[in-house]
């Protein structure tokens, strides 16, 4: 019998006429199959469906938006999505940085701006009826500014339609400006947030090397000394970063 034809565990005669084993394990005429445990609920992840979910979908998709919950492939999706609540990624989809543990595409925008955003921002965070509203956004090395100036559009536009949403910015580093990220605090935004994503030693493995251990630690550092309410996170998968493991440091950069 040939390789091909031959199931795993099963002996077989090679073109040179050597005996092996089929993946290199013999099977046992006395080993028992291991009876099957179901599977905890937790661990299923529901099919996308439903009336909030497809009202949603069709939003983003009218407004032409960028959500971290796809381009990250958040397996919380759909949960979030049926309560109609999705984080929103601002600075388009493209992001020039490439940190491992990111699903989002790398590339170069060439100073690509969709001048729109921060108004159709705001009309999806009032479609959505939210209190509390997370933006967040892709690195854009690109860009002088980081695009400290689009995101705080995104903000004002947000707080001039919906006065009473608490806005959350989770930030890129803008490449360590201190004057960039002065624009952004300056937009009436109410939650500061940079994620740190791993450990000092860590993180020239894990981020992009345009990022930093220490010059997230001195955003972090700028926004609290503002008397900004500052939060930051350590990822836990190298995979799928995801908004539920934020972490917050109100006013207490020493705590991160």
């Amino acid at each position: 019998m040939s390789k091909l034809q031959t199931s795993s565990g099963l002996k077989y005669k090679n073109q040179q006429g050597v005996v092996a084993i089929k993946d290199g394990v013999k099977k046992s005429l006395d080993s028992l199959p291991i009876p099957s445990q179901p599977k905890p609920k937790w661990l299923k992840v529901s099919i996308p469906s439903g009336e909030n979910y497809h009202e949603l979908l069709q939003n983003v998709r009218t407004h032409d938006l960028n959500t971290v919950c796809e381009e990250s492939k958040c397996p919380n999706l759909a949960e979030c999505w049926s309560h109609k609540t999705a984080t929103l990624m601002v600075l388009g989809n493209v992001c020039t940085r490439a940190c491992k543990f990111c699903a989002v595409d790398t590339g170069n925008p060439h100073s690509w701006l969709d001048p729109m955003e921060p108004y159709k921002t705001a009309q999806s965070v009032a479609f959505m009826k939210l209190q509390y509203v997370v933006l967040t956004s892709v690195d854009r090395d690109d860009l002088k500014d980081g695009g400290a100036n689009h995101i705080a559009n995104c903000v004002r536009q947000i707080k001039m339609r919906n006065p009473d949403v608490v806005v959350e910015v989770l930030s890129p580093d803008f490449a360590g400006s201190k004057d960039s990220l002065d624009v952004l605090l300056a937009s009436g935004l109410d939650v500061f947030s940079q994620n740190i994503e791993t450990v000092d030693r860590l993180t020239y493995f894990v981020r992009d090397p345009r990022a930093g251990y220490r010059q997230t630690l001195n955003m972090l550092e700028h926004s609290s000394k503002k008397n900004m309410i500052t939060k930051s996170s350590i990822s836990s998968s190298h995979e799928i970063p995801c908004c539920y493991e934020t972490v917050c440091y109100p006013r207490r950069i020493s705590s991160v």
